[in-house]
């Protein structure tokens, strides 16, 4: 019998259809969860690393994130209590050292834990001359913890407007307008340089463009200021908070500019100008009163000590415990809590 024009021996010696495998696209989809997965967990800082794996990361200079990561697994230690992280104090002061901005500002961070380390103490002071701002200013603020007010004028300097030079002489391409917002890293300005090569010129700080005083098209010289950025909140915060500590009578013009909503529209940020200048009035009147001539010889004792490894006389602090257990935000830190973003590089 035909059927169709085909007999049914034909029709039965035809191949079956292949059903097309789904594997291919099981795999694919698994590859598109499992790859961004390992890489937020391998690049994640909260993820724990065993000693052999933070001395491993400490020691690896040809990946900054790796020693990120193993410094902010001793700082998760630190905070612990846990006695055994020592033995890797000689390395974190040795990566304070290292030529990447980004380490030594976590360095700094890491040191301001432990407050009686000698080790960190002096490594800190050190860091004050750092060519980094941010640098600077987390050492500044960890120095707080060790009763150390060898910081203090960059502390000052986080509460006012920061001069940005150019690093380089050239023309001026490309310029971010007064009232931006800018990250520390993030772009500022292009500038053409002397071999007709156009350079990107990066923040040095968080803040907000204030003034700008060169123009588009404008030639500048290597060092020239280009802009002045007003400091963030955070900067402004940290500053109050440590100055609540080591500011002196010099520092309240400044302090109570913040209170005074001439400077700052922020409440907390007003609440806490007002906290640091009580702090520091009564520390002054506190000091004043032991330098009457019924307190001389514990003036003299208090003059002669403090100071730490900076040899630097420290003001009048409420108490060296109180210092020790101050939470200050850390500056720019990575979170162990959160994929850490890519480093920035600065000129």
């Amino acid at each position: 019998m035909i059927v169709n024009g085909k007999s049914p021996d034909a029709a039965s010696s035809l191949p079956p259809s292949r059903q097309r495998s789904t594997w291919p696209l099981i795999v694919v989809a698994a590859l598109f969860i499992i790859v961004p997965f390992l890489t937020w967990y391998t690049t994640w800082f909260g993820r724990d690393l065993s000693d052999e794996e933070i001395a491993k990361y400490l020691a690896d200079e040809k990946s900054p994130r790796h020693i990120q990561h193993a410094l902010s697994q001793i700082e998760a230690r630190i905070e612990k209590g846990d006695a055994s992280v020592k033995k890797f104090y000689p390395q974190v002061v040795s990566v304070s050292k290292s030529p990447t901005g980004e380490i030594r500002k976590t360095a700094a961070w890491v040191m301001g834990q432990d407050n009686s380390s000698p080790e960190f103490h002096q490594a800190l002071v050190g860091l004050l001359d750092d060519g980094e701002s941010l640098v600077r200013r987390n050492a500044a603020v960890q120095l707080v913890r060790f009763g150390d007010a060898a910081g203090r004028p960059e502390l000052r300097a986080m509460l006012q407007p920061y001069d940005v030079h150019s690093p380089m002489a050239g023309t001026i391409v490309s310029l971010l307008a007064e009232g931006s917002q800018v990250k520390a890293g993030g772009l500022l300005a292009r500038i053409r340089d002397l071999s007709s090569t156009v350079q990107e010129f990066r923040s040095p700080l968080d803040g907000t463009i204030d003034r700008v005083v060169v123009r588009e098209g404008e030639q500048i010289a290597a060092g020239r200021t280009v802009l002045w950025l007003t400091p963030d909140r955070a900067a402004i915060n940290d500053a109050l908070r440590a100055l609540a500590y080591i500011g002196t009578k010099e520092d309240l013009p400044l302090v109570e500019s913040f209170s005074q909503g001439t400077a700052a529209n922020d409440a907390e940020i007003k609440q806490q100008a007002v906290i640091t200048a009580k702090a520091i009035e009564s520390r002054a009147k506190n000091q004043s009163s032991r330098q009457s001539p019924d307190n001389a010889g514990e003036s003299a004792a208090i003059a002669g000590g403090g100071g730490g490894a900076s040899g630097k006389a420290i003001p009048c602090i409420a108490s060296q415990s109180s210092v020790g257990i101050i939470s200050m935000a850390s500056h720019g830190q990575p979170s162990r809590n959160a994929p850490s973003g890519p480093l920035l590089m600065h000129f």
